[in-house]
């Protein structure tokens, strides 16, 4: 069998399509701005081509992401209310750890990133309270209403509060709770980021976190990317909407589900849809079930996390309830692409015999790019709405 740089040649179609290799081994990316590429992460192989990119970074060290400007604090022994670790560093200096965390009292909002482009964010890594009172929002290129919009945690793939490993490849997640995420984010003018404490009487004193951008041309076609995070009990909204009112022309990318089981027995067997671009009573995708969604099948019979899909809390549907299961699906591979609108419904439906709807708590963060402006979100659910509360029993199915 012939081979090229030592790949056997049956597998050149898949180290294509998953980007590993550019679609040219012989010359690097394009740098026309019209090439929807350009500009972007590619993946492994890009990496050899030189680009004009230049890399910063933004954290407490450095706020600015200015070049030569990180570590730059002065230890201040008369701080009033200061970060965790802050008088750790008196006896070093400048230069030495001095300013290594945030601390974001209650009530309080920190900005965390406020630099002007073109450019892309790669990487962003925090570490916080695993809390559903931390809110990050994003806003691009001079946006007045977010674009993120979703507790800390639940961006990262994190549900109900309870960490628990996830192992793909746009959210990392390691212990104790190292929240890791890749999505691109590109932006043409602007990007601004912060962090909320809605907390009425928690002060989190240790925020750490870094945002890896480069600064680089943006293509014209390049969207901006949306979170929404959204919370509904089944017996009131079933089917569950994961997302609706977007308007514009964009691609949806992800999935993340923090579902709470109310009642023993199977609970995935409800259709996930998607409404594209002026479907009204039936969808244009449909599903088979809430496990072959998530690329499972016959249940969820053990965790698993992988590049694209995981349910990652151990959970058992014939436990006693609460039972509580985090569940992603990243299109990363298989976007959903839209013209003009996208809906998208799950349906809360269990097994016993025969189907039956469900009484359920679902929280969820819908993720997509699109182009710009974006309509306004709905309210973000009250701090009470959108905390994890002691549940109580279901009524009987319906």
């Amino acid at each position: 069998m012939s081979t090229n740089f030592g790949i056997p040649a049956r597998f050149f179609p898949l180290v294509f399509a998953i980007g590993l290799w550019p679609s040219s081994p012989a010359a690097p990316p394009a740098a026309d701005p019209g090439n929807p590429a350009a500009g972007l992460p590619q993946g492994l192989g890009s990496l050899p081509y030189l680009t004009r990119a230049r890399t910063r970074s933004v954290c407490a060290e450095n706020p600015t992401g200015g070049k030569g400007q990180g570590g730059m604090a002065v230890p201040n022994p008369a701080e009033p209310s200061p970060a965790a670790a802050a008088r750790a560093a008196d006896d070093l200096g400048q230069g030495w750890k001095v300013r290594p965390f945030l601390r974001v009292n209650k009530g309080q909002t920190a900005t965390l990133m406020d630099v002007d482009g073109p450019g892309v964010i790669q990487h962003i890594w925090m570490v916080e309270g695993l809390s559903r009172a931390h809110v990050l929002r994003f806003y691009w290129d001079g946006e007045e209403t977010p674009s993120v919009e979703v507790p800390a945690p639940d961006f990262f793939a994190v549900g109900h509060g309870k960490f628990a490993p996830v192992n793909s490849l746009a959210v990392v997640v390691n212990p104790r709770n190292a929240l890791n995420c890749y999505w691109p984010m590109p932006f043409a003018k602007h990007v601004r980021v912060t962090f909320t404490n809605e907390s009425p009487d928690q002060d989190l004193d240790l925020l750490a976190y870094q945002i890896d951008y480069a600064e680089t041309e943006v293509p014209a076609n390049a969207g901006h990317f949306h979170a929404q995070f959204r919370r509904a009990r089944t017996d009131a909204q079933n089917p569950y909407v994961i997302l609706d009112g977007v308007r514009g022309h964009g691609r949806y990318v992800g999935t993340f589900l923090a579902w709470t089981q109310l009642s023993k027995g199977w609970f995935g067997e409800g259709e996930i849809m998607f409404y594209l671009d002026g479907d009204k009573e039936f969808p244009t995708i449909c599903g088979t079930g809430t496990e072959d969604y998530f690329c499972g099948s016959y249940g969820f019979p053990q965790p698993y996390s992988g590049p694209y899909t995981g349910t990652t809390l151990p959970a058992n549907e014939n436990a006693n309830p609460p039972t509580c299961w985090s569940l992603y699906r990243w299109h990363i591979m298989d976007p959903v692409c839209f013209d003009q609108e996208v809906k998208v419904t799950i349906q809360a439906l269990g097994w016993g015999r025969k189907y039956r709807k469900l009484s359920d708590d679902i929280s969820s963060v819908a993720y997509w790019y699109q182009d710009s402006p974006h309509a306004p979100f709905p309210p973000l659910p009250s701090l009470q709405d959108r905390m994890i509360p002691v549940l109580p029993p279901p009524g009987p199915p319906q």
